[in-house]
């Protein structure tokens, strides 16, 4: 599977992991990482940053060494690292391991950091600094409710899928909205950008049921392992973008003291659980997508194995 030196092009697979939280992309990621020899570039928006690692279930330190990743921890909350960053950075990642895997492997759940590395964005207009700025001061003054309802009226399309505790994702599509008159959601319609390998992409799904009690688990164990210490260390930064998300703004809320602790994760619970929802919603949209139960490893390498054979 290795080579020393290679000209990119379409005998490269690139093999996209994708799926709710909580539904097993680490594991299988990894099982099939091993099968091909390869590696794994990390599309989770938020286990990019060092500072935060329970509240974002980072793989395990036996995880992180069972096979090389690439993108995790690779950041500081204190950096601006966005969307159209990833693209540039992991486009030339992947180029450099197709220098010597014909196969890698590309695992998370922001289904747009999935997006920007197998199909691209239209080219996003500047947006002049003092729309964010409006909006920024309407979110200190007002609360994210207005921000929320500004944004169901204006693209009730991409409100369908944004995580709508995120500020920082709700922001950034009323400032284009602002700044151009047509809704972010438009300018994710472009064809598809050529990519200079082939693309298999795959989903996780479990019953719904068994996804939350999963998520619920997780959650438990979040506060077993000490994240309320984590967001506790993490308070002179709550103000950055990083740190508006989900499991750390229901913590902060604690220790603010506008909640009790156990209302604190309770919330984390349903906050996940309707997240793991857009997601699904998202990924549903996509036609290329192969959908698998997380345990059916096999026959995910069946199927990349026969879309090799098919396109090699």
């Amino acid at each position: 599977m290795y080579y020393k030196s290679f000209v990119l092009n379409k005998s490269k697979y690139l093999v996209s992991i994708a799926g709710p939280t909580a539904v097993g992309k680490t594991a299988a990621a990894i099982e099939l990482a091993k099968y091909y020899n390869t590696e794994i570039v990390s599309a989770d928006s938020r286990q990019f940053y060092q500072e935060m690692s329970i509240g974002t279930a980072k793989p395990s330190a036996e995880e992180l060494a069972a096979v090389p990743h690439h993108f995790i921890g690779s950041h500081s909350i204190k950096q601006n690292f966005n969307v159209g960053d990833f693209e540039r950075d992991g486009l030339a990642k992947l180029n450099e391991l197709f220098s010597y895997h014909d196969v890698v492997l590309m695992a998370g759940g922001s289904g747009l950091y999935v997006k920007a590395i197998t199909d691209g964005f239209d080219n996003l207009p500047d947006i002049d600094p003092s729309v964010r700025q409006s909006l920024n001061e309407t979110f200190a003054q007002e609360g994210i409710d207005v921000l929320q309802n500004r944004l169901q009226q204006v693209d009730p399309e991409y409100f369908e899928t944004v995580d709508k505790n995120n500020p920082q994702r709700i922001i950034r599509a009323l400032e284009v909205f602002e700044s151009t008159g047509k809704p972010f959601s438009s300018f994710h319609k472009g064809a598809s950008k050529q990519r200079k390998f082939n693309i298999i992409k795959i989903i996780l799904d479990l019953p719904r049921e068994e996804l939350y009690e999963r998520i619920n688990k997780r959650v438990d164990l979040m506060m077993q392992t000490g994240l309320l210490e984590e967001v506790k260390q993490l308070l002179p930064y709550r103000s950055l973008n990083a740190l508006n998300t989900v499991g750390y703004s229901e913590v902060f809320d604690y220790t603010d003291g506008t909640t009790d602790l156990n209302t604190a994760f309770e919330l984390i619970k349903q906050n996940t659980r309707r997240f793991a929802k857009r997601q699904l919603t998202w990924f549903r949209k996509d036609k290329d997508n192969k959908w698998f139960h997380p345990s059916d490893t096999e026959g995910m390498k069946t199927y990349i194995d026969n879309f090799i054979a098919a396109n090699g």
